[in-house]
């Protein structure tokens, strides 16, 4: 089960790109552009983008609103079409799928957290993380029942199970959110502001989450304009007006 606040016993720690013992990345960008046409011309959202990541990191994306970090999280995700460049996920050429394609490889190798959640208001939290277990095909019908549950309790809310959204908090809506992400097993999360909606406190809650997460060997994307949440992830890349202005190294562990 998880906990929250230290990390647990004989758990590694979130692995930087140094030490992850695979020295293949997992996820590789290179000169990633992104135009938007405006009425006022062309908008350069990113300005070719290269960057790594390895499995079991927990990078957070930190930039200013306008930043550039959203858009990239997208073209991770495959959410957005890139302009230009390549995006490389495992052996997966994601700027190269059609949209069929895509579906079918989001489905299992990426979950994703919204800082408003997205979660499906006339479900109940036990139906919401259900959904993209019946839509991936990935666990028998009979069989999906229980390990929702199973990753309600892993997030601490079982006992809100049939509950609507509307009926919990904000910061219980958010760890529902992360069941959800987490029903087909993705070895990849991208969270985007997960915490822009929650205090403080909460917010630690769920970066704890992530921690943990990533411990046990998922690789997590943070975007964020705030920069107290560094303190929480193995490596920090920063953005400013579409370009990597800043690639911080390791963290370090945070217990």
């Amino acid at each position: 089960m998880f906990g929250f606040g230290k990390r647990p016993e004989g758990a590694i720690a979130p692995a930087s790109s140094a030490s992850v013992g695979n020295d293949q990345p997992f996820i590789r960008l290179r000169r990633v552009v992104k135009a938007y046409g405006t009425a006022a011309g062309e908008l350069l959202a990113l300005k070719g983008i290269d960057a790594e990541f390895r499995r079991g990191e927990f990078v957070g994306i930190i930039g200013r609103s306008g930043a550039g970090k959203s858009t990239l999280a997208n073209m991770i995700t495959g959410v957005d079409r890139l302009t230009s460049g390549e995006v490389w996920i495992g052996e997966t050429p994601v700027h190269a799928l059609d949209e069929s394609q895509l579906a079918l490889w989001r489905g299992r190798t990426l979950g994703v957290v919204h800082q408003s959640f997205q979660l499906m208001p006339q479900l109940s939290l036990l139906d919401n993380v259900l959904l993209p277990m019946e839509f991936g095909g990935r666990y028998h019908p009979r069989k999906s029942p229980q390990r929702a549950m199973e990753l309600l309790r892993q997030v601490g809310i079982a006992e809100h199970a049939h509950k609507t959204p509307s009926r919990i908090s904000g910061g219980q809506q958010q760890r529902a959110a992360i069941a959800r992400a987490l029903a087909n097993d993705p070895p990849l999360i991208v969270a985007d502001e997960p915490t822009g909606n929650l205090d403080s406190a909460t917010a630690r809650e769920i970066l704890d989450l992530f921690v943990i997460l990533a411990c046990q060997g998922k690789t997590i994307i943070m975007v964020s304009h705030d920069n107290a949440l560094t303190e929480c992830v193995s490596r920090v890349l920063r953005m400013d007006d579409g370009l990597m202005v800043d690639d911080g190294g390791p963290q370090g562990p945070h217990e």
